[in-house]
């Protein structure tokens, strides 16, 4: 039998705060565009860890589809 000693991963629900990084990740996008989202109103940062800004996963998700509805067509 297989022991796994890596440490588990925090379960993420709509409310988790996360960094710029993650949110990219969950978003499937670059961190350049979650700063894209903050600077046009789509995404508004709910807190701060040091200097990081910090995100609900909620409002990611909520960004993204909204930019998604907005981009054209291809």
């Amino acid at each position: 039998m297989t022991t796994d000693h890596r440490s588990p991963r925090t379960a993420l629900t709509a409310d988790t705060l996360i960094n710029s990084d993650l949110a990219a990740a969950e978003a499937g996008v670059v961190p350049a565009t979650i700063r894209k989202w903050v600077q046009l109103g789509h995404l508004v940062p709910s807190g701060r860890r040091g200097r990081a800004l910090l995100y609900r996963l909620e409002d990611v998700f909520a960004a993204e589809r909204a930019a998604r509805r907005k981009s054209p067509a291809r």
